[in-house]
């Protein structure tokens, strides 16, 4: 059988930015040792499920998993390998923010098995990372992405953030190019999205401030797809470009429809064939891994469902569009049993006749195609949504 990949969800923030809703909490200091022990016991509840499998990537997410003692990554890492042997050469990445890890933090955590680090530099721009509410400077950037280097992290990564409000396209271009001179080894770039119920996302309803225009949004986007291209970096997912070898593994599970199991307060898995997240409140998780009965292997589990044909072909055809080589079309009709022009022959023909997808062996988005993903997929949920059967 295939590898299994691990989701780490570690929720712990120093502050908990103002755009950001991810599962995320700033002053939950003193749960941080329990929330360790919670996880170490869902690993081992969890075990029996994984039983003679290897694990290929394990990726520790969060809120800002270097927020915890480096002890603590090692545990939770010790208890993976005791739940199934990780493969040779087995991805485990970790996202950090600049500014917050020292020399001695990052060598305890490559001494723990971690092997590629995430670093969320978002803008080089001071005035930028204020409004972000991150806490650090653009020099904190550089010196954490050299002291990763003197740690020997195997590879190292900057996300960014563009599309902010007034934001100029010389700024976006000046972060970029301040990043590509670091010599990362992975650059991730995400248009800011304003959510509901977020201190930006209120601000945004109240007045205070005016979302960037779409169009000059786009520009960027294409913007940086110029200058990473040119500087080495191939572009392979609609937001990643990497460096040769240096593609995230673990993602890259997410995209072509792999195993992974989820862990911790609000992570989420997909495994044999089941979605499920956890109880997202890590106070909440903590307790209901201690409550666990004895043979549960998801102690704590919220809510677990099995995708309909409808609802799994959408989910693999949209995720799989992601990736910039898209897919084959002998693999969908591998995995759902019937040629793809007959299960969306209609929203992708309409797809194409817009010059948004192609074919050329594969079925992948156009240039113009990956600026318009979520219209894709639009398109595709609506018509799976009429060949579903009304509820009775």
């Amino acid at each position: 059988m295939k590898p299994v990949s691990v989701y780490v969800h570690i929720p712990f923030c120093t502050v908990k930015c103002g755009y950001c809703d991810f599962n995320a909490y700033a002053g939950l200091e003193a749960l941080k040792g329990d929330y360790r022990d919670a996880l170490v016991a869902e690993l081992r509840a969890v075990a029996p499920d994984i039983a003679g499998r290897t694990i290929g990537t394990v990726a520790f997410g969060g809120g800002t998993p270097a927020e915890v003692p480096a002890s603590h990554i090692a545990q939770v890492i010790d208890a993976i390998r005791a739940a199934a042997p990780l493969e040779p050469g087995a991805e485990v990445s970790l996202e950090a923010n600049p500014g917050t890890i020292d020399a001695a933090h990052l060598r305890d955590l490559r001494a723990a098995g971690v092997t590629r680090l995430s670093l969320g530099a978002q803008s080089f721009d001071p005035g930028e990372l204020r409004f972000l509410d991150r806490i650090h400077s653009p020099e904190a950037t550089a010196a954490s992405v050299a002291l990763a280097r003197a740690a020997g992290f195997e590879s190292v990564g900057l996300d960014l953030i563009y599309g902010l409000p007034a934001q100029p396209m010389a700024s976006w271009e000046a972060s970029l190019r301040r990043a590509i001179a670091l010599d990362p080894d992975h650059i991730s770039t995400y248009a800011l999205t304003v959510e509901d119920a977020t201190p930006l996302g209120l601000r945004v309803d109240r007045g205070r401030v005016t979302p960037l225009d779409g169009d000059l949004v786009a520009e960027m986007y294409d913007a940086a797809t110029v200058l990473l291209t040119s500087a080495g970096f191939g572009q392979y997912e609609l937001s990643n470009w990497a460096k040769p070898g240096h593609r995230s593994r673990h993602n890259s599970v997410y995209w072509t429809d792999g195993e992974y199991l989820g862990i911790g307060a609000g992570a989420h898995g997909f495994f044999s064939g089941e979605r499920y997240e956890n109880i997202a409140h890590p106070r909440a998780y903590v307790e209901a891994v201690a409550a666990g009965e004895p043979g549960r292997t998801r102690p704590a589990l919220l809510n677990a469902y099995r995708p309909d044909r409808e609802t799994a072909i959408f989910d693999w055809v949209t995720l799989a569009l992601r990736l910039i080589e898209g897919f084959d079309l002998a693999t969908f009709e591998r995995r759902f049993g019937v040629a793809l022009d007959d299960a969306l022959g209609a929203p992708l023909e309409a797809c194409e006749a817009a010059g948004l997808l192609q074919r050329d062996g594969n079925l992948r988005l156009t240039a113009r195609g990956r600026l318009l993903h979520g219209e894709v997929a639009v398109q595709i949920l609506a018509h799976l949504r009429a060949l579903s059967p009304a509820p009775s």
